[in-house]
């Protein structure tokens, strides 16, 4: 993919230290006896990149699908900007939104699943336009360009009448992409976007999103990518057993762990 394709690229990248956008405070989540997110604390700010490693089973992909109430929390709360999602509280209790609530807070929230979930019967330039028109109301013609526009962007401009089908891994999740971005997030969640994609598909992908951190969005990654995380990330989370281990900067956690737990995670992967 060239990087012309790609004009995020030449953006200057700037993390907000003041609120920060999200906030998850003592998240639990269990699937019957089994506890997989035990209190997780965790802050991000505007503009951050914040990665997320661990081993499987380690509650990272439950987290980040608690983040926009894809899975209901047993416990604790998230905050992002000003709403606290999938619930609203009433005294010292959080009560379940309706449905339609839910969706309206998820408009903000954009999600790159592992698995593309492009729409097989839409083309890529339909896949991305279909939100847009669909959920906020956008008119057709407006949709269709900020469609090509984004297209373009993720270097698929020529590949917008294609099929899910007539495109490579690598390809249907640049749309994946694209079609995220189309509903303009304050959040972009990545749950393992490249773990599904031959080797030498890989690149094309974390370039877009190299080049969407370095516009400023704030996205929260989980992957087992190293390399992306050492370039790309503010911080790095280490979560384990459903806590998380330790945090912070990619060199500190990435050169200089200190905790045996991701010491040997690392080993298993480098």
């Amino acid at each position: 993919m060239s990087k012309q394709q790609t004009p995020w690229t030449q953006a200057t990248r700037t993390i907000d230290g003041d609120a920060p956008l999200v906030r998850l405070e003592s998240i639990r989540k269990h699937f019957g006896q089994n506890e997989v997110l035990k209190g997780i604390d965790l802050e991000v700010h505007r503009g951050e990149v914040v990665v997320l490693l661990g081993p499987s089973g380690s509650g990272k992909s439950t987290l980040l699908r608690c983040i926009n109430h894809l899975e209901t929390i047993d416990g604790g709360r998230v905050v992002v900007g000003a709403e606290i999602i999938g619930y609203q509280q009433r005294g010292t209790v959080l009560h379940e939104l309706a449905p339609a609530k839910i969706a309206e807070q998820r408009k903000s929230i954009g999600m790159v699943f592992q698995r593309f979930n492009l729409f097989p019967h839409m083309t890529a330039l339909e896949n991305v336009m279909e939100a847009p028109i669909g959920v906020r109301r956008m008119a057709r013609s407006a949709g269709k360009a900020r469609a090509v526009e984004l297209l373009e962007r993720v270097g698929l401009g020529d590949r917008a009448g294609h099929y899910p089908a007539q495109l490579s891994g690598g390809q249907q999740q640049r749309v994946a992409i694209a079609r995220s971005l189309a509903m303009d997030p304050e959040l972009l969640l990545f749950d393992e976007p490249t773990s599904a994609l031959d080797p030498e598909l890989v690149g094309d992908v974390l370039d877009v999103m190299r080049d969407l951190a370095a516009a400023g969005m704030t996205m929260i990654v989980v992957t087992h990518e190293i390399g992306f995380a050492r370039q790309v990330a503010d911080r790095v989370v280490f979560m384990d057993g459903g806590v998380v281990v330790e945090s912070g900067p990619p060199a500190q956690i990435l050169d200089a762990p200190e905790h045996e737990r991701t010491k040997a995670f690392l080993r298993s992967v480098l």
